[in-house]
């Protein structure tokens, strides 16, 4: 890929650079580890077809890694070095929010990176056309939502126990996410300073903050209610 005019315009600024650089290393540490859960979650699959369609969708989050890992060499960064600084949080968090069951990792799934990746997607806004583009494009539907509530509605029709016990853990998701991708944020100045803005790249103010957070919440709604589940 050769750079826009304007891209290069914004790689010129070290401080830009190094947020676009920590947003696609922490993008990419996301998605290679949502492969591994995902293919781990298949040997819980309680049938031949759960377990393919589990081990399709891992495959298209292994393609999502490759593509943002490509993005990193493109611009001259190791994307290990990119993701290092992520590991740790990201692995404590998963750590934290170990599913019980098959159904938990189905709602984690959806609910718990689907909240992440709506925060991600919110940063993408303060970066160059081209790696914003990536991101929709990384984060656009793989089929998994189709595939998730699908089961998860059914297994509650059948058992409708289970409903109140996975909107608990949907809820319990929906805090650690929001707080894991917040504290991922604050922690890294780069990213911070992105989202601040600077004189001549206008970033959040506290109103706009405002209506992302109204945004990201009336999204996990709207995910848990499609699950069935009580927001």
């Amino acid at each position: 890929m050769v750079p826009t005019m304007s891209e290069t315009t914004a790689f010129d600024d070290p401080a830009y650079r190094a947020a676009a650089v920590d947003l696609l290393g922490v993008l990419a540490y996301g998605e290679l580890t949502a492969f591994e859960r995902i293919a781990e979650d298949a040997k819980l699959a309680p049938t031949l077809n759960d377990k393919a369609q589990l081990a399709q969708l891992a495959t298209t989050e292994f393609g999502h890694f490759v593509q943002l890992r490509d993005r990193l060499v493109e611009l001259g960064v190791d994307p290990m070095d990119a993701m290092q600084p992520f590991v740790t949080p990201l692995d404590a968090f998963h750590d934290h929010t170990a599913p019980s069951d098959w159904l938990e990792g189905l709602v984690k799934a959806y609910v718990g990176d689907g909240l992440a990746n709506d925060f991600y997607r919110e940063i993408a806004s303060f970066v160059d056309a081209d790696t914003r583009a990536l991101v929709l494009e990384v984060f656009g539907d793989s089929g998994q939502a189709e595939f998730v509530v699908d089961r998860v509605r059914a297994a509650i029709e059948e058992d409708p126990k289970l409903g109140g016990r996975l909107a608990l853990w949907g809820r319990r998701l929906v805090g650690e996410a929001l707080s894991q991708a917040q504290r991922i944020a604050a922690d890294r100045d780069s990213l911070a300073a992105l989202l601040a803005g600077s004189v001549d790249r206008p970033g959040l103010d506290l109103a706009a903050i405002g209506r992302m957070l109204t945004r990201l919440t009336e999204a996990h709604t709207a995910r848990m209610t499609a699950l069935g589940l009580q927001p």
